[in-house]
């Protein structure tokens, strides 16, 4: 399982080992293992070096052997502090900064934060991002945790440009009105206690004694399949390389652990050298470095960081590149771990350092039995195959040479995401000129990415030897690499194209470097490379960002103990980030518990033949294999005309779909037995996968939806110009940080079963299993504390999941536990539906848009689900924040043989919204407007009607447009780009600002309702439970200051359970972004309701206190608890008349963002962010911003990194966080600003706030439309035509195609056009 938990571990370097590390213990093993297997989690490595200094090092736990930690002192992080004994003051400012919504990823912020800090009590900025690196967060956007960071930091953050000394961020120039009574804090510092080094844990004196003087020995640990042997000497080490042949040495893990655990590989005995002093060697000698193979790569950055700061310039080029590379490979908690030598010998073609050290002549150190020898790592690579590393041979040691005079070396990389991202391709280069000239005298290239492993291209070098390093040698360089590199296409669909470019676009920039190298060694002689051209050696660095949050003040005559409106801390922040929240993986085990392993198709549509669970059913520890006949009642729940299915029975329909599962005593047996189920297949046709196909084939789901208004074809008769296009849109992962989980636990009689399930839709999953066990939903009980993330995905998809488990409870009659794997979980549920949207847009000249006729395909897979209703929605909240006289819309939700997608936050907004802005930039580039001018033109001005007829009042939508342009300074900066991009040829700046409309509501009115249950007891303490989930957006909290306001008693008085079936039943979903508004209701009434019974004691007694008015209550006999009821909105909508009020109110918004692209990798850096939002009047500031910049980011990665790649079978290939990329710390705006629009109502939700959770995510797409622009100028310079398609996620591989150069007409030119 894939979680971002970690833990702290203590590493001693010991006076008397000092060329090696010793991992030392201070708990036993078994408790180590407990803990590991609790959290699946990160953890953090102590070493302490000769001076008494100690090191701290994090390290995946996911990853890390339990058997490694022989020796080891763990922490965990409930050791670093808890609510019982003392909490960190990492923990408590996460918590405070509000870095904490589901809560699921902070025990791992707060063990990377803390690491350093034990390394580095006052660290800098940039040591903290690149701490957090390699975490991951899906809720927050990052913001609210580098705040809590930026706590720590010794240096200031501002940028200090202003000539005054003040920041571009000064509160007091244009970010808001003076007038207007605003507030920028969403915390207080002065509430945090101070971090005390001298107060942390120290290291065990007995493991220090024990390493000192305890005479080392093999360790020898046996499993039940499984033998880890860990020698401590190299002799010993050749010895077990003879007797196990086939055995795997293994340190960090990083190549082993992932194919073990995803590809099925195992190894009955795994050799862990990592104690043997010879592979841990550090020499600094005459000619360069020599580096053991054992060497963490951590050891290995900070070893050439050292050098390069002692050594002369000219000798460390080499150093500085391989520097350049670990710096970006993988995140700290990789690189603490993974070894130099590992990375050398596993020669995947994603290793960032081998094509660098191979160009860079490095030398390997082998020993076999008898037998040492030396080879240049290039010769593994480049060679004829005769001079390579055997079988029997152990890489011992790498010499990194020094670099010559007359030497110059360098590294370059692009990956999906800038940081802790395998690259898709990179390369590493070399060239040393005759003394005095730039003459080649020798030239090295190699590429990465480009082939299975690192390739060389040998002939290249050999035709260029001799030149002189000119214009004549780049072109002839550039088509003799694309002639000698092959690059094979691959099965997930990765384009080849964009890996030609940029074997030739590195090439180019290494050509640069060398020029501008030269001209710095001798600028009589070299003239260098033009200005235009030099901020293209600069790469994009990860700042931390600078932000600002502006929302409105309270009244200066509200009760100070009303929360209502004030930035409080997530109720469960402080659990959050001691990780004693509980989810459901960490529910206690039940006596007798079973494990559930799912079994899915393979086949994307094909008929079952047989199912054979012999061999699954031989597995020790296996229970019983559930299938379809296991299922007492329903197996197929019909919502539509086509059924949702728990197990398939007689034929699949999608890759990933559930055939049958294995319930054993462990996880480890029931993954086991699963993946030796077999299953014969009987191929069926046809097998629908994308859109066009579905298009093909008639192949949609019912009913399809138009909405119409104005006379189209006329208005299309009329205008001026016409433009047709068609934008391709891709899908979305929910990447939900918790997985699917669920907890079956059958009561014993009466048929009753406790389901404990991560879902937004209690009730549903009560529903599903009551129908599928046969009983009445009054015997299933549904709990939920938590939810580690949810954003749509756990609706429907949990209920079917729920029921697998319910179903293997029912037929063991025992507990059952069902926690889906991040590949599993991947595969099954499906995400967010990919569109296509087809558009005819007809316009005047000055930019009014008259008639748009569009349709829109949606990928609804292979279920209904909720894909209808995604479509329907995309036709009613298509318009955006624009008035379209003439309009003609259609949808349709293609049925195919992919995971049925579902419902995901935005619900069809954020794609039929893109579609939209798209012709409207299209029409911009057409007139010869800009786009902000297009927009201005049409947008919504006064009161008036939607397409289907809804009362509109845009005035907030005006203030929310004027502030963010006002606010951003976007006509200043907008100019500043084009003055940038006249004076950069190779990199590029755009700007864009993009209005919002977004509408709330469910169209249903039995959707919106909801249900209280509030309870006072004698001592005054109050309970309160409603239908809502907690899944991050903060409800909970939002509720308890309802309470707290409506009772007018502290917050510190209300507690909040869990959300159960038991308390309310019949709830509604939390979705749509109503939870806090329909749950709010209900609070409200049923507190109303309480307040009301007590009045008459407050009356007689006005100056009792609360336990005074509650005790008399309960002597007279007053009821001390009450329900409280929503009826819900009266939305609704006549889809055959076209028109309704399917909408309670309206969101309105603007956002601005600036980018910086590199032209010659596609790379991109977004500089700058400004979000104005109409939220009403907040309830909870803190919370409203931190879903504002979490659904933001969350919608940076839907339009320009997070990409689903299928085989043409249907296999999803992206199945996990090594494939598929969400937003990071390095993707974030440097500078992040929101403001909450002021003197804004909403008279039809509580206390005037609207639903603020899924608007945010579309204005990430201000970000897609920066790119275009940058994009735009860099083809106006170059000539190319104005007109040009971007679709989403506009990636680097598709900003680069869209940079046309030289180089990528060299590709055309070279290898044709068949791989696109």
């Amino acid at each position: 399982m894939f979680q971002l938990f970690l833990l702290a571990i203590a590493l001693y370097w010991s006076s008397v080992q000092m060329k090696m590390f010793t991992f030392i213990l201070r708990v036993e093993i078994e408790a180590v293992r407990m803990t590991l297997e609790k959290k699946h989690s990160n953890y953090s490595i102590p070493k302490r070096y000769i001076a008494d200094a100690e090191k701290h090092f994090s390290a995946n736990a996911c990853l890390l052997p339990i058997c490694c930690l022989y020796g080891a002192a763990v922490t965990t992080v409930e050791g670093v502090g808890s609510t019982k004994t003392r909490v960190h003051p990492v923990q408590e400012r996460l918590a405070k900064c509000h870095g904490s919504q589901c809560g699921f990823c902070s025990p791992g912020m707060v063990m990377s934060i803390y690491t350093l800090l034990r390394n580095y009590p006052e660290p800098t900025p940039e040591q903290m991002t690149a701490a957090l690196a390699g975490n991951l967060c899906r809720c927050t956007g990052y913001r609210p945790i580098l705040d809590a960071c930026k706590t720590f930091c010794k240096e200031s953050i501002c940028c200090q440009r202003k000539a005054n000394g003040k920041c571009c961020y000064d509160q007091e120039d244009d970010l808001f009105d003076k007038e207007e009574k605003v507030s920028t804090r969403l915390f207080s510092a002065d509430e945090f206690q101070p971090l005390d080094p001298t107060q942390e844990l120290i290291f065990p004196p007995e493991l220090m004694r024990m390493a000192e003087n305890q005479p080392k020995r093999t360790l020898l640990f046996h499993g039940e399949r499984m033998t880890w042997i860990s020698p401590v000497s190299l002799d010993e080490l050749l010895d077990l390389k003879v007797a196990h042949p086939k055995a795997p040495l293994v340190v960090g893990n990083t190549g082993v652990g992932p194919e073990m655990k995803f590809r099925g590989v195992f190894h009955p005995v795994v050799i862990a050298p990592a104690r043997i002093p010879d592979l841990n060697v550090v020499k600094y000698m005459e000619d360069g470095l020599t580096l053991g193979a054992a060497c963490s790569l951590s050891v290995v950055k900070d070893v050439l960081a050292n050098a390069i700061s002692e050594f002369p310039e000219e000798k460390t080029k080499v150093f500085c590149a391989v520097l350049q590379q670990l710096r970006t490979l993988g995140g700290e908690q990789i690189r603490n771990v993974a070894s130099l030598g590992g990375n050398i010998i596993s020669r995947k073609s994603t290793s960032d350092l081998n094509p660098i050290l191979a160009a860079s002549n490095c030398m390997l150190s082998l020993v076999s039995r008898g037998k040492k020898r030396q080879i240049p790592l290039s010769d593994i690579f480049a060679g004829d195959g005769s001079n390579t590393v055997t079988p029997e041979e152990i890489l011992v040691s790498v010499h990194i040479p020094h670099s010559k005079k007359g030497e110059y070396v360098f590294a370059f990389r692009q990956a999906p995401r800038r940081e802790n991202a395998l690259p898709i391709a990179n390369a590493g280069m070399r060239v040393l000129f005759e003394e005095g000239t730039d003459i080649i005298k020798d030239l090295s290239i190699f590429y990465g990415g480009a082939a299975s492993t690192t390739v060389c291209a040998k002939q290249t070098c050999s035709a260029l030897t001799g030149r002189h390093w000119n214009e004549q040698m780049l072109d002839e360089a550039c088509r003799l690499i694309l002639k000698e590199i092959a690059i094979p296409g691959s099965a997930s669909g990765e384009k080849v194209d964009y890996k030609k470019t940029l074997i030739v676009s590195f090439f180019y920039r290494f050509f640069l470097e060398v020029l501008q190298s030269l001209n710095t060694t001798d600028p009589c002689h070299y003239p260098g490379i033009p200005m235009e051209y030099r901020s293209v050696l600069e790469d994009f660095k990860t700042k931390m960002p600078q932000s600002v949050q502006i929302y409105q003040d309270i009244e200066p005559n509200q009760s100070p103990q009303d929360p209502v409106g004030r930035p409080i801390m997530h109720q469960s922040g402080i659990k959050h980030a001691t990780g004693e929240a509980v989810y459901i993986d960490d529910l206690p085990s039940v006596d007798g518990e079973l494990f559930l392993s799912v079994v899915t198709s393979s086949r994307a549509h094909a008929k079952i033949i047989s199912i054979d669970t012999s061999e699954a059913l031989k597995v020790p520890g296996v229970f019983d294999i559930i299938s379809a006949h296991d299922v007492p009642a329903t197996n197929e729940f019909y919502y539509s005309d086509d059924p949702e299915i728990i197990f398939a029975r007689n034929k699949v329909i999608c890759v990933g779909q559930i055939v049958c599962a294995v319930v054993a005593d462990s996880d480890v047996h029931s993954k086991q037995a699963a993946a030796k189920v077999k299953i014969e297949y009987e191929a069926l046709e046809p097998v629908i996968l994308t859109i066009e196909e579905a298009i093909k084939h008639n192949s949609f789901f019912e009913p399809k939806r138009k909405l119409e208004q104005g006379n189209v074809d006329q208005a299309f008769e009329t205008v001026e110009n016409i433009t047709e296009g068609e934008i391709h849109i891709g899908g979305q992962e929910h990447f939900y940080m918790e997985t699917q989980s669920v907890l079956a636990v059958p009561k014993g009689e009466d048929k009753e079963m406790d389901v404990y399930v991560s879902t937004q839709h209690p009730a549903f999953i009560q529903e599903m299993v009551a129908a599928s066990l046969g009983v009445p939903a009054n015997r299933i009980m549904c709990h939920v504390k938590r939810v580690g993330g949810a954003f749509g995905g756990k609706l429907l998809k949990s209920g079917l999941l729920a029921s697998v488990a319910a179903v293997a409870a029912n037929k063991t009659g025992k507990a059952v536990r069902l926690i889906l794997s991040r590949g599993d979980d991947m595969l099954i549920t499906g995400g967010r539906h990919p569109f296509i949207g087809k558009y005819k847009v007809g316009y005047m000249n000055d930019g009014r848009i008259r008639a748009v006729d569009v349709k829109y395909y949606i990928n609804g897979g292979c279920t209904p689900d909720d894909s209808v209703l995604v479509a329907s929605v995309s036709l009613l909240k298509m318009d955006n924040a624009y008035k379209i006289p003439h309009l003609r819309c259609w949808a349709y939700a293609c049925k195919t043989n992919l995971p049925s997608n579902t419902a995901f936050r935005g619900f069809g907004f954020p794609q039929s919204a893109l579609v939209t802005e798209t012709w409207i930039a299209e029409v911009a580039d057409k007139t010869g407007l800009s786009p902000e001018k297009v927009r201005e033109i049409n947008m919504y001005k006064e009161k008036e009607q939607t397409h289907f007829k809804q009362k509109l009042d845009p005035q907030n939508l005006i203030r929310c447009w004027n502030e963010c342009m006002e606010k951003s300074a976007y006509y200043s900066r907008k100019t500043a780009a084009d003055e940038f991009n006249k004076q950069n040829y190779w990199k590029k700046k755009g700007i864009a600002i993009v209005p919002m409309k977004f509408p709330f509501g469910l169209g249903t009115p039995y959707l919106s309702q909801a249900a209280a249950l509030v309870h006072i007891y004698t001592d005054g303490s109050v309970l309160l439970t409603h239908g809502g989930i907690e899944m991050g957006q903060g409800i909970h909290t939002k509720m308890i200051q309802v309470a707290s306001r409506e009772l007018n008693i502290p917050m510190s008085r209300i507690h909040f359970c869990e959300t159960s079936t038991t308390t309310v039943p019949n709830a509604c979903a939390s979705a749509g972004s109503a939870g806090t508004d329909v749950n709010g209701m209900a609070v409200k009434d049923a507190c109303q309701t309480l307040l009301s019974r007590l009045q008459p004691i407050i009356n007689k007694n006005p100056k009792g206190t609360w336990n005074e008015w509650i005790k008399e209550a309960f002597e007279q006999s007053v009821s001390l608890s009450a329900t409280g009821y929503f009826r819900g909105y009266n939305d609704s909508m006549d889809w055959e008349k076209g028109e309704g009020q399917p909408f309670t109110y309206f969101l309105f918004g603007a956002a601005c963002s600036e980018v910086e692209i590199n032209c010659l990798t596609g790379d991109h850096k977004n500089l700058r962010t400004d979000i104005v939002m109409d939220v009403g009047c907040s309830i909870n500031p803190a919370v409203d911003i931190g879903q504002i910049e979490g659904a933001f980011v969350q919608g940076i990665g839907l339009y320009t990194m997070e990409e689903l790649k299928y085989s043409p079978e249907g296999v999803l290939c992206t199945r996990g966080p090594d494939q598929y990329k969400i937003p990071a710390v390095c993707d974030i705006p440097e500078q992040f600003s929101v403001s909450l629009l002021s003197s804004s109502q909403n008279p039809y939700a509580i206390y005037a706030s609207k639903g603020i959770g899924e608007a945010g995510l579309f204005l990430g797409c201000s970000v897609f439309f920066a790119l275009r622009d940058a994009i735009t100028s860099v083809r106006n310079e170059r000539g190319l035509k104005t007109s040009f398609v971007l679709n989403s996620p506009l990636t680097a591989e598709q900003i680069r195609a869209s940079c046309a150069d030289d180089f990528t007409e060299m590709v055309i030119e070279s290898w044709g056009r068949e791989s696109l």
